[in-house]
């Protein structure tokens, strides 16, 4: 069946028909995972070792910013490029892959920050065992992607948090608006193996591959204290299978919510969906990004308490609950964050009819702040040309994620802080007056924009504000959107 992902090919052409070569075989295995959604895949275990896999895996690792971090053998990218080789390396991998030889290493604990004074535990892998994970998530995505439901976005291709947003604001348009605001809570680290395990075997029967794949979930964890821990559940967050293993699992979540959709369903046509409301039953939506979701209800709060204890009866089959602090049951009038931002159905100005608006959320706002009084500290020694570098790049990305809200507003905001935070900044630092500030910045027409040392300070309010349309439930997989070539 995929007896053409064997063959050699000469190291000269290596590089031009790999991308090629590789999505061919991704569009064969999602083609036969779509066709039948019972077939489970054996000999998958030699496109993991198949050189152009592997090649491309480590385009993959070697292009992430987290080429720089090492894992518990201190080697980096940059190492293994200076001191082993790219086809050495990669040659040597191979061998292992094929000899059955190959054994995961613990991956290195690192903690990060989060908000409240909490902190994140995220796996740093080697080098070697990223590179296999992304050949694996490269045999096994399109594979999957065939059985994900439509309503799940997080870590998925082709789809962003900007969709998920758009298919809320769609449904609760149409009168979804009472609302489980739901967060799994430590869902990376407390996913059962056993189930995880079960549900990867719905689709492939390779025991090598099962192998590969239940290895990296033992591989175990060295803490930043140098005690050596085993890892008896989760996926460690920070891998590049984790993600892909998470949605597998969590595919459970998604089936249950949305079997009614199903074809035959209670809830498959708009007009079982009417004679329900009619009946004063309930009709309901996932909309879920990784391990945060919500369910949409058409009905009563009742309705949405009861689905609550469905949703932690399948939580419970994974090994996982629902956050106490983070779950709760909100109607739409009253406003909900997710993703960033602060959706809420409520009356349009000037007028007697109601509408959902997305608008940015409180916690992003003050998150960004903290970033740019940090960057800004009046006795800070850094270069004025890094410093608003530094800005640009934090404010251009933040703009371009929040764009799509309604969001003018915090723009001119944010606008006016970060100016007064640069200007009090060079006043201090160059002992400058008001008076000689305004010579130096303000001409005829009015301020002029900051520029220092050749950088311009970027104007955040001047970033336009348009709508994300929702791109409906057949959102194409890139092994469909577009014919190869």
């Amino acid at each position: 069946m995929l007896e053409d992902a064997g063959v050699e090919t000469p190291a000269a052409q290596l590089g031009a028909v790999r991308p090629l070569r590789v999505r061919e075989m991704q569009s064969k295995l999602h083609r036969w995972a779509a066709a039948d959604p019972g077939h489970r895949f054996d000999d998958l275990y030699h496109l993991v070792c198949d050189r152009r896999f592997l090649a491309m895996a480590w385009d993959r690792v070697a292009g992430n910013t987290g080429a720089r971090t090492a894992g518990v053998d201190r080697a980096t990218v940059r190492s293994v490029v200076e001191q082993v080789g790219v086809d050495v390396f990669l040659d040597e991998l191979r061998e292992q892959l094929r000899q059955q030889a190959y054994r995961p290493l613990p991956v290195r604990e690192r903690l990060i920050p989060k908000n409240g004074g909490r902190l994140r535990s995220l796996g740093i892998p080697t080098v070697a065992d990223r590179v296999v994970q992304a050949a694996l998530k490269l045999v096994l995505e399109p594979i999957f992607e065939a059985d994900f439901e439509s309503a799940s976005y997080g870590f998925r291709p082709d789809r962003r948090a900007h969709d998920a947003i758009a298919e809320i604001h769609f449904w609760g348009t149409q009168g979804y608006r009472q609302v489980l605001d739901a967060d799994i809570e430590a869902c990376f680290d407390s996913i059962d193996h056993t189930a995880l395990m079960d549900r990867v075997r719905t689709r492939v029967k390779d025991r090598r591959v099962l192998g590969l794949v239940k290895a990296f979930l033992k591989a175990g964890v060295l803490r930043e204290t140098g005690m050596m821990e085993a890892t008896e559940t989760g996926t460690p967050q920070g891998g590049i299978l984790s993600p892909l293993l998470a949605n597998i699992a969590l595919t459970v979540l998604d089936e249950h919510v949305m079997a009614p959709w199903e074809p035959g369903g209670t809830m498959s046509s708009n007009s079982r969906r009417v004679t329900r409301v009619a009946k004063n039953l309930p009709n309901w939506r996932i909309v879920r990004y990784a391990d945060d979701f919500v369910v949409l209800v058409r009905g009563e709060r009742h309705h949405v308490e009861a689905l609550r204890t469905q949703i932690d009866e399948v939580l419970a089959s994974l090994g996982l609950r629902l956050s106490q602090s983070k779950t709760r049951v909100v109607h739409m009038a009253d406003g909900f964050d997710f993703l960033g931002f602060h959706v809420k159905w409520m009356r349009k100005r000037g007028t007697d009819k109601c509408y959902v608006y997305t608008f940015i959320a409180d916690k992003p706002v003050r998150e960004l702040k903290r970033k740019i009084r940090a960057l800004t500290h009046r006795r800070s020694q850094v270069p004025f040309a890094a410093v608003l570098a530094r800005i640009n790049q934090i404010l251009r990305g933040w703009a371009n994620y929040f764009k799509h809200a309604v969001g003018k507003h915090t723009f001119n905001a944010l606008r006016s802080f970060v100016w007064w935070r640069v200007v009090n900044m060079i006043t201090y630092r160059r002992r400058m007056t008001w008076t000689a500030l305004r010579r130096q910045f303000k001409g005829p027409q009015g301020w002029r924009l900051i520029a220092l040392d050749g950088v311009e300070l970027f104007n955040i309010a001047a970033v336009p504000v348009t709508r994300y349309r929702w791109r409906g439930l057949s959102i194409p997989t890139p092994w469909t959107a577009r014919p190869l070539t």
